[in-house]
């Protein structure tokens, strides 16, 4: 935490023309942007864009490449990665985040014994200007208070409250814990969060989520927590590509921050598009222009060399004039970002698709559970981790056979079961994968005579990555083949485990307006605060604690 007690009430961060790096290649540039108290930003974007490195910056971790970076007030950071600081306590971490207002208390005390000293006159008149100095920083700091701020928060969140406990033998989550309580109940007036759900069980997210939506200080927040997004923070930082490859700064919330780029990509799409035929018209005007060179510029006979001559060059110049034109035109907008598409395909079967009868698993699956997945139906399986939600869903794709009850499934029912890990063979590009997947459907009579759904028409990966070999693949990308593969073999049933994860904020919005309006069955098992939210009118099935 930096400490200036002059600056208290004008504490910001201001950020201009900032351009950031990470190992030598460019992550963001032309960036304005201020965290003053009372601010609710989210820094948003893909793996890889460059939030994170944004946080650290702004906490002064790190240097720009370029622009000018302007700290005022108390700053409190929690970055990702967190070390065991050695021989420091549980203890010395809240001292050190209320340390403003131990300070004030001192002072505060000091300020009172001398008073009560008296003395003459320019002495007493003094000792009650620093008294009411160091009251007016302890009430604003409310220091009498901060312990208690601190050992609440601490509590909520599930952290060591052992004063004495030594950070080096907490775990990492633990410690985690700990520093994001010390900052929530601490001196800070501005915090720079990244990523901090990790590590909390539901209460305490639903703690830190109204701690941070009515606290009075700044906030600058990286999350992949679509939920704490909704409900903490006004200001958006997006940091994906954008047209003119800046980052953009949407305000008035959530949704509005989703409208705003959806109407921008939607231009940018309109953009490409207006651009490519443009540069299509061009193209056939230069090879016009080029068959009138070789054939079309040759004059009646009869007609002088000269003529000849002039015309040929005037047919040159014409030619590398429409040449020029188009490669000044050439890449003026960059291909937008991918929107996902899914397939359109009708069910195939009717009634009940797969049910289960007093089923359990031993050791995973141990309350009894009995249910029925309808053709088009919808159920959400919710329950804390250890319940065996994916354990149920692994039964109703007919990967685990029940150790008690019954699983029947109707003849010919396709499922497609996305798991949370992925299992793809590394070698091969995602392009091959996907037609190898497509031949071996095809072989077993498993698509309908439209045939399979091309790659690059569900808006999953691009040209390049589809052409690039799964290993080089980040999760998330995996994630989507992953997704496209099961796709595509049309099923009865789709089958969802935890599908939210590693998956971008776009590509979640999209599928889950795409998974309300499939014909398919759908089961989805998700701790995703957002989709739950999103799909909290599906039937529900809760799993209690294993």
């Amino acid at each position: 935490m930096q400490n200036d007690r002059r600056a208290h009430r004008r504490a910001r961060i201001t950020a201009r023309g900032l351009a950031l790096s990470r190992a030598g290649t460019p992550v963001l540039e032309g960036l304005d942007i201020t965290v003053r108290e009372g601010s609710r930003i989210a820094i948003v974007g893909e793996n890889g864009r460059g939030k994170s490195t944004l946080i650290a910056a702004l906490a002064g971790r790190l240097s720009p490449a370029a622009g000018s970076i302007d700290r005022r007030g108390r700053i409190g950071v929690a970055e990702q990665e967190l070390s065991a600081d050695a021989g420091l306590s549980v203890g010395d971490a809240v001292a050190f985040a209320i340390s403003d207002s131990l300070d004030a208390l001192a002072v505060l005390d000091t300020a009172a014994q001398a008073l009560a000293a008296g003395g003459p006159d320019v002495a007493v008149a003094a000792a009650e200007t620093g008294y009411a100095e160091a009251l007016e920083a302890a009430i604003r700091l409310d220091a009498w208070d901060a312990e208690r701020r601190v050992t609440v928060a601490l509590e909520a969140l599930g952290a060591e409250t052992d004063r004495d406990r030594p950070l080096a033998e907490l775990s990492v989550g633990q410690r985690y814990r700990v520093r994001l309580a010390c900052l929530l109940g601490g001196d800070a007036e501005i915090l720079l969060l990244d990523e901090p759900t990790n590590h909390l069980d539901a209460d305490a997210l639903d703690f830190l989520t109204e701690r941070l939506r009515t606290r009075a200080g700044g906030l600058a927040v990286v999350s992949h927590d679509r939920q704490l997004l909704r409900d903490a923070a006004e200001t958006f930082v997006d940091l994906d590509p954008s047209e003119d490859g800046r980052p953009r700064v949407y305000g008035g919330g959530y949704a509005a921050w989703l409208e705003q780029k959806r109407a921008d990509r939607s231009r940018w799409e309109q953009h490409h598009t207006e651009q490519q035929e443009t540069e299509q018209r061009l193209r056939d005007d230069l090879e016009a222009a080029q068959a009138r060179l070789v054939d079309g510029w040759r004059p009646p006979k009869g007609t002088g060399k000269h003529q000849r001559a002039t015309r040929a060059a005037g047919l040159v110049t014409n030619v590398r004039r429409r040449q020029a034109e188009l490669d000044r035109r050439r890449f003026e907008v960059p291909d937008p970002p991918l929107r996902f598409a899914p397939p359109a395909f009708r069910p195939r079967l009717r009634g009940a698709l797969v049910s289960l009868e007093d089923v359990r698993v031993e050791g995973r699956l141990t309350t009894p559970v009995t249910c029925r997945v309808e053709a088009g139906g919808r159920l959400l399986v919710r329950g804390p981790n250890g319940a065996g939600k994916s354990t149920l869903l692994a039964v109703l794709a007919g990967g685990i056979e029940p150790s008690d009850g019954v699983r029947r499934c109707a003849p010919g029912a396709r499922i497609g079961f996305l798991t949370q890990e992925s299992t793809l063979p590394d070698a091969r590009s995602a392009a091959a994968l996907y037609r190898e997947h497509a031949l071996r459907l095809s072989a077993r009579g498993e698509l309908d005579a439209s045939g399979p759904v091309p790659l690059d028409a569900l808006g999953l990966l691009t040209a390049a990555e589809q052409a690039s070999p799964v290993a080089v693949l980040s999760v998330g990308r995996r994630r989507r083949l992953d997704l496209a593969l099961q796709l595509l073999a049309q099923p009865d049933l789709l089958l969802l485990d935890e599908p939210t994860n590693h998956l971008s904020f776009a590509l979640v919005d999209e599928l889950t307006m795409a998974l309300r309006a499939l014909e398919t069955a759908v089961v989805v098992s998700t701790h995703d605060r957002g989709m739950l939210r999103d799909l909290d009118d599906w039937p529900c099935l809760a799993l209690p604690c294993g």
